[in-house]
């Protein structure tokens, strides 16, 4: 089994350093690797990213990250990428990271993603300039994740993971008032992940959701923002996919 933990919208500041480092230490004891689904700091500044890398800097396992809405606020989205790496951690957009758990190599594909809405009341690229942007931005985050998805079956990773930000179903939402879910995800992501296949969909954002939810391909999807899960962070255990030289299918997982 690979132990995956995640959280999500931990939104640090100063005034938090070293908060969760205990529960960080502690890692090694019960997961293989740490996911961080964005929103890490409160408004994108360096000195609140020089907090969150002081919180996961030599945790003894690996560390994926994709940035949030907060990550971007003050416009600095790559200084804060730069001192989360040279904390240890593979930030990811649009791009895949493969780790480590032992003798299994675990595909990471993450992407903040962005907003649209979901099937029967989402988006279109009509209008306004800045409306057809809008899901153009969200498209290219799908495309982008897909692709990264694909490379990382190639690449025989014996489990994938889709990393985002915003949500790709509208079942990890519920909590949230319906007026709002344009601005919480885009079926375009969950697109993505059935065309290219995934394990596990890990997401935030969504503050006043609901943890479980499903793409219409099976892949099971995990609300990780810490308000929904109340802890530091939540473990999910994947089967390792037997090898197709073995003669058997991909066992169900338990996350």
């Amino acid at each position: 089994m690979i132990r995956i933990a995640a959280v999500g919208d931990i939104h640090m500041g100063p005034d938090t350093r070293g908060v969760l480092r205990p529960a960080f230490e502690t890692l090694p004891e019960c997961a293989d690797l740490l996911l961080l689904a964005g929103d890490l700091t409160r408004h994108g500044t360096v000195e609140e990213a020089r907090v969150v890398a002081d919180e996961i800097r030599g945790l003894g396992v690996p560390v994926v990250a994709v940035l949030g809405n907060h990550d971007h606020h003050d416009d600095r989205p790559d200084e804060v990428t730069a001192v989360l790496r040279d904390a240890g951690a593979h930030v990811l957009e649009g791009e895949a990271a493969v780790v480590r758990a032992g003798d299994a190599r675990v595909g990471v594909a993450g992407t903040k993603g962005f907003g649209g809405g979901f099937v029967g009341a989402s988006a279109g690229e009509f209008g306004e300039p800045v409306m057809k942007e809008f899901v153009r931005l969200s498209r290219r985050c799908a495309d982008g994740l897909r692709t990264s998805l694909e490379r990382l079956e190639e690449e025989g990773c014996d489990v994938r993971v889709a990393l985002t930000h915003y949500s790709p179903v509208p079942e990890t939402l519920a909590g949230e008032p319906l007026e709002i879910y344009p601005f919480l995800g885009s079926y375009l992501l969950a697109e993505a992940i059935d065309t290219a296949g995934a394990d596990l969909a890990v997401h935030g954002h969504a503050h006043a959701g609901t943890e479980h939810g499903m793409t219409t391909g099976g892949v099971k999807v995990r609300n990780v923002a810490q308000p929904v899960i109340g802890r530091a962070f939540h473990v999910y255990h994947l089967p390792v996919r037997e090898r197709v030289s073995a003669g058997s299918g991909t066992e169900a997982s338990t996350a």
